[in-house]
């Protein structure tokens, strides 16, 4: 959507709106995915990377994982990361191959490992524990996965803790740095001939370019140490995650994906040596800024003289956003009920949504136009985690899904990637 930012974004909206995907009794809540939008930073995200790389582009599945989304990007060219048993299946339901599919987990179970292996999905340890326990499932059956081991390259947090995965005391991966860790990780190498691909991932929202770039380098170099050090070129491949970050405050996409490449190149040139192959992991960075949440506004009222929007759209489907409000702000676009811009004089007001605690709130003193009761919201870059991860708070169904593609006419056609959850009664218990 970055190439046409809130221009397309209204043609969409009002197209829902004319047919009546939103509609303010029956439809009041919906996620947009702009589906060409997809296809393009797909092709950004690869033409990034020389044709000359063996480079599988893994789409994070957890950014979004509705099975018709995880389809368009499989038929975009992409492979998939997993991180559970729930996203193993969903993947294989969108129909990937699995030699084209990575599963990252730090809680592995053995029966997800036994299955991942007998498919030949590739599979990252993230602890010695776990390089034991492959050991075992290894000594009966054989694998065609690429297995490696996540290293944890310890160079820092970014300016987000919770996304930072590559802290002194990260829960992920095998601290390199960790007194005796790169000596046994080294014989963990030698022991193990099917050994033969390094992971890392330094974090994503919050992390400079420069803070992932160094520590990517650091398993690059380890990656080369392991080949050195056994005398042979064991270790065929560096799966260097994802964690682009997103800017959330305009529609520019920034950074993009040949920066952040020219990074790694700065850093580590021996990655671009045709020496490895390449795995990445994104996930955000490809679809947040392809999606966006509108919500109808029900009710308004003033109170303590600041105005308050109540609308569809709160903590259910934008969690993040409202249980830390300054590590994830959004955007937030006034329309009227046929979803035009609104031009009217901005007024300073909170954007609430439905459930029932106080914090509920998408935004906080935000100043838009007005805003009246039958009015729309759009929450642009909610692409990634946003609707498609709801939160069941007070029982809130699941908000319909829809992908959208714009002709040369500018013609807006729906595809629905999720429907709306239906609510039902609960049986009567017999005897009462």
């Amino acid at each position: 959507m970055s190439a046409y930012g809130k221009d397309r974004r209204e043609r969409i909206l009002r197209a829902a709106v004319e047919q009546g995907l939103l509609e303010p009794e029956t439809a009041v809540l919906a996620g947009f995915i702009d589906l060409d939008g997809v296809n393009e930073t797909v092709t950004s995200l690869r033409s990034a990377f020389p044709d000359s790389l063996r480079v599988l582009h893994a789409f994070a599945a957890k950014a979004n994982c509705l099975v018709p989304v995880l389809q368009e990007l499989r038929l975009s060219g992409m492979g998939c990361e997993v991180a559970s048993a729930g996203e193993l299946a969903q993947a294989l339901d969108a129909g990937f191959e699995p030699a084209r599919m990575v599963f990252d987990s730090p809680a592995k179970t053995r029966a997800e490992l036994v299955q991942a292996l007998s498919l030949g999905v590739a599979v990252n340890a993230d602890s010695f524990q776990e390089l034991s326990r492959l050991d075992e499932i290894l000594a009966t059956r054989r694998s065609d996965s690429r297995i490696g081991v996540r290293i944890n390259p310890q160079v820092g947090a970014g300016s987000i803790t919770a996304m930072s995965t590559a802290t002194a005391t990260s829960k992920f991966g095998i601290p390199l740095e960790d007194e005796g860790n790169r000596q046994r990780l080294l014989q963990a190498y030698r022991d193990r001939p099917w050994l033969t691909w390094v992971h890392t991932h330094v974090g994503s929202q919050g992390c400079s370019l420069d803070l992932i770039a160094r520590g990517i380098a650091k398993a690059v170099a380890f990656a080369e140490e392991i080949n050195d050090y056994l005398g042979r070129g064991q270790v065929t491949g560096i799966d260097i995650g994802g964690g682009l970050p997103v800017n959330f405050g305009s529609d520019e996409t920034t950074p993009g994906f040949d920066t952040y490449a020219a990074h790694l190149r700065d850093h580590a040139p021996a990655l671009f040596s045709g020496e490895y192959e390449i795995v990445t992991e994104f996930g955000r960075s490809v679809l947040a800024k392809n999606g966006f949440t509108a919500a109808y506004v029900e009710y308004t009222k003033t109170v303590g003289g600041r105005p308050i929007a109540i609308t569809h759209a709160g903590a259910q489907v934008a969690t993040r956003t409202v249980f830390a409000p300054d590590a994830w702000p959004l955007r937030i676009e006034a329309h009227d009920p046929h979803g035009r811009t609104k031009h009217s004089p901005p007024v300073p007001q909170d954007i609430a949504g439905p459930c029932c605690f106080a914090g509920d709130l998408l935004a906080r003193n935000r100043t838009l136009p007005l805003l009246d009761a039958g009015d729309i919201v759009v929450v642009p870059d909610t692409g990634a985690y946003y609707f498609s991860t709801p939160f069941h708070y007070n029982s809130l169904p699941e908000p319909a899904v829809h992908g959208a593609r714009l002709d040369a006419d500018g013609r807006v056609t729906f595809q629905l990637l999720r429907p709306a959850q239906a609510v039902h009664p609960a049986p009567v218990l017999a005897g009462r």
